[in-house]
């Protein structure tokens, strides 16, 4: 049996992961954190093969723990897209040029 891709969600509000963890865990190994220490941890144990990551959490931003990602040579290749509340077209240019694939507005909704 294959190996299933792995995301890795980043998002401080739970009902977020939960939504997101519903409409792609019969298709994809899900793990998720709630702060960016915690995504760290994760980033390095773990190895996903994608990350959706929130903008707005406390302490670090979202495009910090971008920032950070793609500064570090082992993690660096790992694709992120941006899934947060900020919608206007300079937060999602900021959000792709810090390296993200793709730059998604919240709500999402699983059908």
């Amino acid at each position: 049996m294959s190996r299933r891709s792995v995301i890795l969600i980043v998002d401080d509000e739970v009902s977020n992961i939960e939504i997101l963890s519903a409409a792609l865990e019969d298709d994809y190994e899900i793990c998720f954190a709630t702060s960016a220490e915690e995504a760290y941890e994760l980033l390095r144990t773990v190895m996903p093969d994608l990350v959706l990551l929130d903008v707005l959490m406390p302490g670090t931003s979202g495009y910090d723990v971008c920032r950070r990602i793609k500064s570090d040579a082992l993690l660096a290749d790992i694709p992120i897209i941006f899934a947060t509340a900020l919608g206007n077209e300079g937060d999602e240019v900021a959000g792709l040029a810090l390296g993200a694939i793709d730059y998604i507005t919240k709500p999402i909704s699983h059908a």
